[in-house]
């Protein structure tokens, strides 16, 4: 019994060895740390430039530490930034880090060089460590660009409007004419225009260290399916270069046509008599269409319904049969006479113009004949009796 619980005690530092050295390696390093990943950066006289920092505390204990920056040249500006606000000391927790930033005014006038700053921390227990930066300074920085859009990926049907709103960003030391180009599906139209205006650009001017705001519109295809369409958006100046991509997701839609059986559009119907007409409902789109509702109109007297009259549902390239009755009035002239009807799903609709030929009931062609008998009758006696005299 002893022995089995040696072995599984064995075991059990064995498979806990490797959370021991990972808790030793985590305590190999002790102490604080000014770090930053750009410790030599140039930048240009007359602008403003931002170091990022972090100030580390490995395995200490917490401490208020003053910070300084020193080597300062003449006529210079340096700002420790916390948080977006001026400080002038941090407390990282025991294993943590503060980040910082090291804000630098370099006037115009300010001689082509390099100098060297160091940032300071200190604490009142003696704990001191310093982080020197060499800022070089150049006439011209070469052209930089980036480019962000507001809304990456928007959603909607086929017709609906895609428009972005993208931040173009010149980094570099002077103006720069910035091109734009957007490279999209095959046949997505796309066009660039001022973020409050409607004129198209193809390029636009923006200031050293400034930004301007465009918009990209990207018009789909009316046919095409649903489906996520990325975009590249690409902008150019003086051999610089950046892109960014957005994405169209595409619901698709419903498209709704009608037609008669085997297309055609005309029928026949007798004055005061129901006539059934066969009617197809298609949907062409790239959706589903949802509860279609028919409707039909046509002259004074007459009556049109359907069977069934609401359809539940029509999956992309389906049809439905419908049965449309129409009935001419009773007193309807014998004729061709034009009659629409529609179908409709949320937001969209179909229609056709049927032509319904009418003929007049039998019954009304044989009182007709009687009555013009019975004329020819009358006429014939008259003349019979009054041609004697």
């Amino acid at each position: 019994m002893r022995i089995r619980s040696l072995v599984v005690a064995g075991l059990l530092m064995a498979l806990a060895a490797p959370a021991f050295a990972a808790d030793a390696a985590k305590t190999d390093i002790k102490g604080l740390y000014l770090l930053t990943d750009y410790p030599a950066v140039t930048v240009q006289p007359g602008t403003t430039s931002t170091v990022s920092l972090h100030l580390r505390n490995y395995g200490l204990a917490p401490e208020r530490l003053a910070l300084t920056v020193s080597g300062v040249p003449q006529g210079w500006k340096a700002t420790l930034l916390g948080g977006g606000q001026p400080v002038a000391a941090a407390m990282p927790a025991t294993d943590d880090s503060v980040a910082l930033d090291l804000r630098l005014d370099v006037p115009k006038d300010a001689k082509i060089g390099t100098s060297t700053l160091t940032v300071n921390a200190e604490g009142p227990s003696g704990t001191h460590v310093t982080l020197p930066i060499a800022v070089s300074l150049a006439k011209e920085l070469p052209a930089k660009l980036s480019i962000q859009p507001q809304l990456p990926q928007l959603r909607g049907a086929s017709n609906s409007n895609f428009e972005y709103t993208l931040t173009v960003k010149n980094d570099s030391g002077k103006k720069l004419l910035v091109s734009l180009a957007a490279s999209a599906p095959q046949n997505f139209d796309t066009s660039f225009t001022e973020a409050y205006g409607t004129q198209q650009l193809t390029a636009i001017p923006v200031e050293a260290g400034k930004s301007k705001d465009v918009k990209l519109k990207v018009t789909p295809p009316s046919t095409v399916d649903a489906g996520r369409y990325p975009v590249t958006v690409r902008v150019a100046a003086e051999g610089a270069d950046a892109d960014t991509k957005v994405t169209l997701d595409i619901t698709g839609q419903p498209k709704l046509d009608i037609a008669g059986r085997q297309g055609l559009l005309s029928a026949r119907a007798t004055a005061g008599k129901d006539a059934t007409i066969p009617i197809t409902v298609s949907n062409t789109g790239t959706a589903p269409a949802e509860h279609v509702k028919l409707s039909g109109t046509a002259p004074n007297g007459w009556k049109i319904s359907f069977e069934p009259q609401v359809i539940d549902r029509i999956a992309p390239n389906q049809n439905k049969e419908v049965q449309a009755t129409i009935r001419p009035p009773e007193k309807a002239i014998a004729g061709d006479y034009a009659a629409a009807i529609s179908a409709a799903a949320r937001s969209q609709s179909g229609s056709a113009h049927f032509r319904v030929t009418v003929t007049t009931s039998t019954m009304w062609g044989v009182a007709g004949v009687g009555i013009i008998g019975a004329a020819l009758l009358i006429l014939v006696g008259a003349v019979a009796r009054f041609g004697r005299r």
